[in-house]
């Protein structure tokens, strides 16, 4: 599997890219022919393009990837930095074995998992392109995911854009729900749409079948 560039073509479907996206945001490619993940795109605040949120025996938790410039980044989303100043990827590690230690299928996919995350990428999208690989490997897909070459201000004219239909303070507000058992459902209730980390961890390779 590999995400290329192609020429832009009707009917197209825009998406924006996620770090370990969500569960509908995954089921959003398996129900559409052709999506394409956006690049040149004016960067936005506050989005799942560099975030995940996985669910802990107390709630909800956000891991974020921390960016060069931080908040201020004005940059096309393909020209986005990480910053590693701080240590993120340990830090995501240690959270995400407390959260799905337990879970069904989490033992299977650890290993792989922690190689993934240490690895040093110098741009947002190429950790992102990383984190889609490896979850279309654990669900045994051959989906192919393609960069848009079309600017942002063309999008409309040829695609739908459905960027961004996922946000962090919304994110919970889907019409059609995977529903699966879940680690710490018994004390927080069911959580819609988390990280497709935690389909995989609850489900293993059932999660292809509900997406």
């Amino acid at each position: 599997m590999e995400i290329v560039q192609k020429d832009h073509i009707n009917d197209t479907q825009i998406i924006d890219s996620q770090y370990f996206g969500t569960v509908n945001w995954y089921k959003l490619l398996f129900e559409n022919s052709h999506v394409e993940i956006a690049q040149y795109e004016a960067y936005p605040k506050t989005s799942f393009r560099n975030r995940t949120i996985v669910a802990g025996s107390n709630g909800l938790i956000t891991l974020s990837v921390p960016l060069q410039k931080g908040r201020s980044q004005r940059s096309q989303t393909r020209d986005v930095r990480i910053s590693y100043d701080q240590d993120w990827q340990e830090q995501h590690i240690r959270t995400i074995i407390s959260c799905y230690g337990k879970s069904p299928f989490f033992e299977y996919y650890q290993y792989a998992l922690e190689i993934l995350l240490r690895k040093k990428h110098t741009y947002l999208l190429d950790l992102n392109q990383a984190t889609h690989q490896w979850v279309l490997r654990q669900l045994k897909s051959k989906l192919l995911l393609e960069y848009s070459i079309a600017q942002e201000a063309n999008f409309k004219q040829s695609a739908i854009d459905l960027r961004d239909q996922f946000k962090p303070n919304s994110f919970q507000l889907v019409k059609n729900p995977v529903k699966y058992p879940q680690v710490f459902e018994e004390r927080i209730g069911f959580q819609t749409n988390l990280s497709v980390l935690d389909l995989l961890s609850c489900m293993g390779p059932a999660s292809k079948t509900l997406l």
